[in-house]
């Protein structure tokens, strides 16, 4: 509450935090003295105070305060603060992700446009037509991988999809995660497959088929040829299940691991369209496993390969069902095809 010189009569202790005042040192001085941003200066000495203003805290200059003031006597304001730091972010991600789906789609719907106009406005022998046609549908296969990678996401998301926990037996699962790595490296690769303790999981089968079919796919799609990629599965002493994918590729440099699992966000955005990602692979990773309390390790160096490890808590992990595993292994495995 302030007078009508603007100086603090009293505060709760929500705005005292916010706005980092002590009421006992601070009650009669003019709030401008204290509240310093220069915008703020402004909004009080414009006298309109119609709308709310947002300034950086003088706190803590990450967070960022909505304030307006409210003439409630003749000689009192109320100058009312809020902590809009998350509604912001969350407004950013909003603007980037809508940013980002358009900046995707741009390219190939401009490549599709261009052959559609080129082949309506000239005669072209049967040889570039088919060229044409062909560089069409690879642009309409990338605009539907990133349709479905949207729609996955948006499925993970929502609170109308509940998890399907089931039992199931992760050995058929890797022998399958093995196979279509195979086809997909097309011999280019060595593809070593390394089972320690046999276990059954609860959890969704296919959404962490997905999971670790992506973090395989992106291994192989980053290592030169003649390099190797390693899938292995462990169960630690304390009973987590770790289904862990090392490769010798050319790696991450520290400072861009923290951010590979935010949507669209590429280290190297032309090479990452060379190799036909969409930049959602390893959010879906983020989001199927925080279905499943699982956690994702990132250890790689530049020039060196990288290991992406996802850790299942033990109570999804079951050692006992061992012979479950065996009985199944021995049925023709179920395959799960690598998301991108």
């Amino acid at each position: 509450m302030l007078d009508a010189a603007a100086r603090i009569d009293w505060a709760n202790p929500r705005a005292l935090a916010q706005l980092g005042l002590d009421l006992a040192h601070d009650r009669g001085q003019p709030i401008v003295n204290l509240v310093r941003q220069p915008e703020f200066l402004r909004y009080v000495e414009a006298g309109d105070f119609a709308a709310s203003i947002v300034v950086s805290s003088g706190r803590d200059a990450r967070r960022r305060l909505a304030l307006q003031l409210v003439p409630f006597a003749a000689d009192q304001k109320l100058l009312l603060s809020r902590d809009v730091t998350e509604l912001e972010a969350v407004a950013r991600m909003r603007r980037d992700f809508i940013a980002n789906v358009s900046h995707e789609l741009k390219t190939p719907l401009t490549v599709i446009s261009g052959f559609v106009e080129t082949l309506q406005d000239i005669d072209v022998d049967e040889r570039q037509r088919k060229r044409f046609l062909q560089l069409m549908q690879e642009q309409a296969k990338n605009m539907q991988r990133l349709v479905a990678d949207l729609l996955t996401l948006s499925a993970l998301e929502s609170d109308q999809n509940p998890l399907h926990d089931e039992p199931f037996a992760v050995v058929p699962l890797l022998l399958a995660l093995s196979a279509d790595a195979k086809g997909l490296s097309k011999g280019a690769h060595e593809i070593a497959l390394d089972i320690g303790e046999a276990a059954t999981i609860r959890g969704s089968r296919d959404e962490l088929a997905s999971a670790f079919g992506n973090l395989v796919s992106n291994a192989i799609r980053y290592t030169p040829d003649r390099g190797t990629v390693t899938l292995a599965w462990r169960v630690d002493a304390d009973g987590t299940g770790v289904f862990a994918v090392t490769d010798t590729g050319i790696g991450i440099a520290a400072e861009y691991v923290p951010r590979l699992t935010e949507r669209f966000y590429r280290v190297d955005r032309s090479r990452s369209r060379a190799t036909g990602g969409t930049g959602l692979g390893l959010a879906i990773v983020k989001h199927v496993l925080l279905r499943h309390q699982a956690e994702l390790e990132i250890d790689s160096e530049r020039g060196k390969g990288s290991t992406f490890a996802v850790r299942l808590p033990a109570k999804r992990v079951d050692r006992t069902a061992v012979e479950a595993d065996a009985a199944e292994a021995g049925r023709a495995p179920r395959r799960s095809p690598l998301e991108t």
